[in-house]
């Protein structure tokens, strides 16, 4: 795992091999990348990591400047291992919470700029997540909603769909609360 960009560019982390995760291939997470380069101003971009994982997704956006990252991860050891890659960086600026990111979500009274989410691709639940996040209004007025989902489900009539990636395997659907 490495950081692309920004202020831990080039920091590698070496998961253990125990880790239950699914990381975002680097070719995609360049790409999702190259495109929020283009939309955001990550300086004024709060963000929501519904799934942590490796942490990858969050180390990124808190290299390139986001003052806040949440990130939500069930899996003990996956949180053990993001909760020590953070320390090592002194990156203060995620918030990592261990827990059931349905029961935050149900919870939550904050608002994002940026929701990113990438469930296990057999979550039950995953088709649920973009209705989740209107329905609880977690998104800021011009937030956007990523979700990296297998090939086999289609947003493209969903409401907020604004638009599909397919990098390799990984498919990013980015829904946005009025969409263009």
């Amino acid at each position: 795992m490495r950081v692309i960009s920004g202020k831990y560019k080039g920091k590698r982390f070496s998961p253990p091999k125990n880790l239950k995760a699914r990381p975002t291939t680097d070719v995609a997470k360049e790409a999702l990348f190259d495109i929020l380069n283009n939309r955001i101003d990550y300086k004024e971009t709060r963000v929501l990591d519904m799934f942590g994982g490796t942490g990858s997704i969050s180390l990124e956006f808190a290299s390139r400047g986001c003052p806040s990252v949440t990130l939500i991860e069930m899996n003990s050891t996956n949180y053990l291992f993001i909760k020590k890659t953070i320390a090592e960086l002194k990156a203060d600026e995620i918030n990592a919470i261990k827990g059931d990111t349905f029961k935050y979500v149900d919870r939550c009274a904050s608002q994002f700029d940026l929701v990113f989410a990438d469930p296990p691709y057999d979550h039950p639940k995953l088709q649920e997540i973009p209705d989740l996040i209107f329905q609880h209004n977690m998104l800021s007025d011009e937030g956007i909603l990523i979700l990296e989902h297998p090939k086999d489900f289609n947003f493209e009539s969903h409401p907020n769909f604004l638009e599909h990636r397919k990098y390799g395997h990984v498919n990013f659907t980015f829904f946005k609360n009025s969409a263009e």
